[in-house]
């Protein structure tokens, strides 16, 4: 069962550790790169061709910093595409910030392990080593991240304390975690928990890190201007991606001279659309193709403009996934000259993969740029309810509207 984190929601802020530590690794952010074409096309008439993308890559094997072990606080599945590792504390502001970004994409992520790594800044803030020792005592019951959620929770409370008021209020609050008190002050004050504290502040230490939160993705080190939710986000749903991404072109298997009519079941109600087959196969293949495959189950409508179209089809929800190739371009008689024109959307020239888009008005500038493959027979009026949202816009988004299923008949 995942854990609920109550945190609401903030934009990260860094904590300053030394502004001359420069000995860590240069920091390597999960970052776009084109797209390689690895094989060629398979036919002239249906030109496709498998791709090698990234950034759906495995964890960093030549990390910096520690692999996970038994020794961490990990919360989420062990086999997860993603790991996050965080090293931070409990009181500098920027951790507790940074705690509500995570809640959000564990929150909105499944298939996401989180990892804490707690640093006592020591010398630094008066009740951060206080709060790690409260933490791992805690762990002694089994209830590190009990601990962790009400340290952030309840952040406001027990930053303004004085230091020797810390431990009364903390073993005070344990009781509403199930925590045996006097357990827990025992454990906060045994050596061994004080020596596990040093333990994970040396090892830190060595490490050279300049500032806290300092964020992981994947063994890859993040510099502070992506560690905001909406980039984070955007990373774990791309690297996430390769789990679902095709090694080669689908096989082709639609009739020209026959029907096809998908529905796709939203949260919103059902847009019914007719496909053209004999416009323009490739693209009609590869969606058929996909909505057979689940491709398109609990992918978002990620890019909604009033007044001009809506798009889906990408399961990272970023619109920068594709399907692990791309087809070509196939540019036939249909124009946008109405409402509910269906077309591929592409990134270029013949960069055609799974995202389409849903028209809500004449679009005369998209003619002879994009395939046409289809138009909504029934369901314009839930298009058109379907959640705005501008990626482009740059600002923190709310979650877009899901495809649960799609079906396809045959005629």
């Amino acid at each position: 069962m995942k854990r609920t984190f109550f945190i609401i929601f903030f934009i990260a802020s860094i904590f300053i550790l030394d502004a001359c530590a420069s000995k860590t690794a240069t920091p390597t952010a999960v970052v776009l790169v084109e797209p390689v074409i690895v094989d060629t096309p398979t036919s002239a008439a249906a030109s496709c061709s498998s791709i090698i993308a990234q950034p759906t890559e495995a964890p960093n094997a030549a990390s910096y910093f520690p692999p996970v072990s038994s020794a961490d606080f990990s919360f989420g599945p062990a086999d997860a595409p993603v790991t996050i590792v965080e090293y931070c504390d409990f009181q500098a502001e920027g951790c507790r910030n940074m705690a509500a970004v995570i809640g959000e994409l564990m929150r909105n992520h499944d298939d996401l392990r989180f990892v804490f790594r707690p640093l006592p800044l020591i010398d630094i803030l008066d009740k951060s080593d206080k709060a790690v020792l409260a933490a791992l005592a805690a762990d002694e019951q089994g209830k590190f991240w009990e601990m962790y959620d009400l340290l952030f929770v309840k952040y406001d409370e027990w930053t303004i304390l004085k230091p020797d008021a810390f431990n009364a209020w903390v073993v005070k609050e344990s009781a509403a975690l199930g925590l045996d008190a006097e357990k827990l002050q025992a454990a906060i004050n045994a050596d061994k928990t004080a020596a596990s504290m040093r333990l994970r502040y040396d090892a830190a230490k060595k490490l050279s890190i300049p500032a806290v939160p300092l964020i992981l993705i994947n063994g890859s080190l993040q510099p502070p201007y992506v560690i905001d939710y909406q980039s984070m986000s955007d990373a774990v749903g791309l690297i996430a991606l390769g789990k679902k991404q095709f090694t080669q072109c689908p096989p082709f298997s639609v009739n020209p001279q026959k029907q096809y009519i998908a529905t796709l079941h939203t949260e919103k109600g059902d847009i019914v659309m007719q496909l053209f087959a004999d416009k323009a196969p490739l693209a009609v293949n590869s969606f058929v193709f996909l909505a057979r495959q689940g491709w398109f189950e609990g992918v978002t409508f990620h890019r909604v403009i009033p007044g001009f179209m809506a798009q889906a089809g990408d399961p990272s929800g970023t619109g920068n996934g594709n399907p692990g190739y791309f087809f070509n371009n196939e540019i036939n008689d249909l124009k946008f000259d109405k409402p509910g024109m269906v077309g591929m959307a592409n990134s270029g020239l013949n960069t055609n993969g799974s995202q389409f888009f849903i028209t809500y008005a004449p679009a005369a500038h998209l003619d002879g740029g994009y395939t046409i493959f289809g138009q909504v027979i029934s369901g314009l009026d839930v298009a058109e309810k379907l959640t705005p949202r501008d990626p482009a816009q740059g600002a923190v988004l709310s979650p877009g509207d899901k495809i649960l299923s799609v079906d396809v008949e045959e005629k």
